[in-house]
């Protein structure tokens, strides 16, 4: 299956980016409550809570990255994801396969 990347937007709200390192997890979770995104979904760490957001504008999707609503009915209510790479203007990531849906279902594959 093809990787599916996405890039983490808005890190300067909430701790910045520098931390951030290659091989890092995140985990997804879609955000149904956002007044101003109806396919917003934030990017969180354990013991952090959220870092950011999956960019939704083509003004912060890097390279072939997919925006969050490209990637938001593939995925259940939460997904993970691995960091590959931490730029200037944004973090890519890909995105693990076993949170992608199965097509017709509303659950991930399994394993």
């Amino acid at each position: 299956m093809k990787k599916i990347y996405f890039t983490v937007t808005g890190t300067k709200y909430y701790y910045d980016h520098l931390f951030l390192e290659p091989g890092m997890k995140v985990k997804l979770r879609k955000d149904p409550e956002n007044e101003y995104d109806k396919e917003a979904i934030k990017v969180e760490m354990d013991g952090l809570g959220q870092i950011g957001s999956v960019a939704n504008s083509p003004f912060t999707v890097l390279g072939e990255s997919r925006s969050a609503g490209r990637i938001y009915d593939t995925i259940g209510d939460t997904a993970s994801g691995t960091v590959l790479f931490v730029l200037p203007q944004g973090v890519v990531c890909a995105l693990g396969e076993e949170s992608l849906l199965t097509p017709g279902s509303s659950a991930p594959a399994e394993s």
